[in-house]
């Protein structure tokens, strides 16, 4: 496990700003957070080499892309040896329509989240790439009927 990184409130300032907007230039983060350009600088770079801030993304809106479907998957595995999840997380890794995925407790090994065009673009989905992966012993699917809230947001 990784040790947490020291914050102060100058940084949890930086992190807020730039997890509500990215496009920040220098000079506005440090208006908004209360520091002038070079010492903001420092400390948004002492964040980015301690691994805080992984990266900048651009957020996009999938159904302004045609991707309206969002499905919620639980794997379960016939197996759990090492190697077999170590090969199910790998060929997960390649699937550019699962968004996210987490090892589980409980009843299912695996959640899944994935983003398709349509219902029948996700049973394509699943029976040409996920249910055929090594010792997948069943998946269960369900559907987002809306959704009701997203943030990329961590509380700080």
């Amino acid at each position: 496990m990784v040790a947490s990184v020291e914050l102060d409130e100058f940084d949890r300032r930086i992190l807020r700003a730039l997890q509500a907007n990215a496009d920040h230039s220098m000079a506005d983060l440090g208006g908004l957070i209360g520091l002038s350009h070079t010492p903001c600088w420092r400390r948004l770079k002492r964040l980015e080499a301690e691994g805080v801030i992984q990266k900048k993304v651009t957020l996009l809106d999938p159904s302004n892309l045609d991707l309206d479907v969002i499905v919620h998957a639980q794997v379960r595995m016939k197996d759990h040896q090492p190697n077999v999840l170590e090969a199910f997380e790998a060929q997960i890794q390649t699937l550019p329509h699962v968004l996210e995925c987490y090892a589980l407790s409980g009843d299912y090994d695996y959640g899944l989240k994935i983003v398709v065009k349509s219902v029948e673009h996700y049973e394509r989905l699943l029976k040409r790439n996920l249910l055929p992966l090594p010792n997948v012993a069943s998946i269960n699917s369900t559907f987002a009927l809306r959704q009701v809230k997203y943030s990329t947001q961590l509380p700080l």
